[in-house]
């Protein structure tokens, strides 16, 4: 019998997966797909164990401190200092701009596929881009509203996807694999892991109440990170590795994995599906991300700049991400990379292991099993920074592989 504890659980279950299920499960099987479905499940499994760990070390802090004002770059400073808090405040600007910046620029990608628009995207990087904008300064209430409408919408079409997707799966393309490819995984995989800024909220809502948030954490990384796994085996198994709507042209496109799949399947029941799946999900994330990043510039104005102009704080909010979006229309995946590789790898993955170990209170296998992920993140922040240095071990680059392609097919 559900008592009151057991709907709050459910309840936080449900914002858990709301915010994990969003714009960067578009992208997973293009990324993923490029080392097959057995390293990435693998990827899946260790870095969202990962997550999950730091989201616990997050948690305990939130519920230790019983503070409304909780927030993490105070956390990190008292652990590591100035440099700790200015780390954190850093890396959150990364983050919170890459993944603007990708919204706009996957939503750009499948409205133009959609409308059949070859060449530059501008309009429709603009048009779509106004019409965020205009939807997180206005009055939010309707949309919280129809917030559960939304997510229970995201589900059925999601549902309709695997299903539709399933007969056209090849099981001679899910046992592929190339390991080369291992480190792309990582930024996509603790993008899609990450849910780490509505902790403090929700642990207010349990009443600071760490056990029923671990519950609820613990329940909402498991249905994610099956959604994930459904998502990520769909999309490798009905995508050839080669040719204009495979795995790696869709990579080197910076395409979300809806449009070439859309493309393959040749279902209009699919496309429209996928299309509404895509957007209602980049639609949610922008605006639950730019709601925060606009709190996190109007902290910076306020506290370093003593500034408070609502016109200022939208307009450093905005401004920079659309300007991006619209030069560079097709940097959807690298976005991703940049947001999820640089910004929660360090914000959510290394600075939560640090504060894992160096914490007195803690038991020793607390600490272990901290130093462990710790060693995992640090390895997945210098991959990354490999990556986007262009350093070739940490980044083997997939347009030769699809220029090797391409020449056979000539040939």
């Amino acid at each position: 019998m559900l008592n009151k504890n057991n709907f709050a659980v459910i309840a936080a279950t449900g914002l858990v997966v709301g915010n994990l299920i969003g714009a960067g499960i578009l992208a997973l099987p293009i990324s993923l797909g490029l080392v097959g479905a057995i390293p990435s499940l693998i990827s899946i499994l260790l870095y969202s164990s990962m997550m999950l760990f730091t989201a616990d070390v997050l948690a305990r802090e939130a519920g230790d401190a019983k503070n409304e004002h909780f927030d993490y770059p105070s956390l990190y400073g008292h652990y590591l200092g100035k440099f700790g808090k200015w780390i954190a405040i850093a890396t959150n600007a990364i983050l919170l701009y890459g993944v603007l910046i990708a919204y706009i620029s996957g939503g750009t990608q499948i409205m133009s596929d959609i409308l059949g628009i070859t060449g530059t995207h501008l309009h429709v990087a603009l048009i779509l881009s106004v019409i965020f904008v205009v939807l997180t300064v206005m009055d939010l209430s309707i949309i919280h509203k129809y917030n559960t409408v939304l997510i229970i919408g995201l589900f059925l079409a999601f549902i309709g996807l695997i299903v539709l997707s399933v007969p056209n799966i090849s099981t001679s393309r899910l046992v592929e694999t190339h390991w080369q490819y291992f480190g792309l995984t990582i930024p996509l995989v603790v993008t899609a892991s990450h849910f780490h800024n509505i902790i403090p909220t929700l642990c207010k809502e349990l009443k600071w109440d760490v056990a029923l948030l671990r519950k609820a954490m613990i329940f909402g990384m498991i249905t994610a990170g099956i959604m994930n796994i459904a998502w990520t085996f769909c999309g490798i198994g009905c995508l050839e590795r080669g040719g204009e709507n495979g795995l790696v042209t869709a990579y080197v496109n910076n395409l979300p994995a809806t449009v070439p799949m859309s493309n393959v399947l040749g279902s209009h029941l699919f496309t429209l599906l996928a299309v509404a799946f895509s957007m209602v999900a980049i639609t949610t994330s922008f605006l639950a991300n730019s709601l925060g990043l606009m709190n996190f510039v109007k902290d910076i104005l306020h506290n370093v700049f003593k500034i408070d102009k609502l016109y200022l704080i939208r307009l450093v909010t905005f401004v920079p991400p659309v300007i991006i979006a619209i030069i560079w229309p097709d940097i959807f995946i690298k976005a991703l990379n940049v947001a999820g590789g640089i910004g929660i790898v360090t914000l959510f993955g290394v600075l939560p292991c640090l504060i894992s170990v160096l914490k007195k209170g803690n038991s020793l296998k607390f600490k272990l099993l901290g130093g462990f992920f710790l060693i995992l993140s640090i390895l997945a922040l210098i991959v990354v920074i490999g990556m986007l240095c262009n350093i070739s071990i940490f980044n083997p680059n997939p347009q030769n592989e699809l220029t090797s392609m391409l020449q056979v097919f000539n040939a």
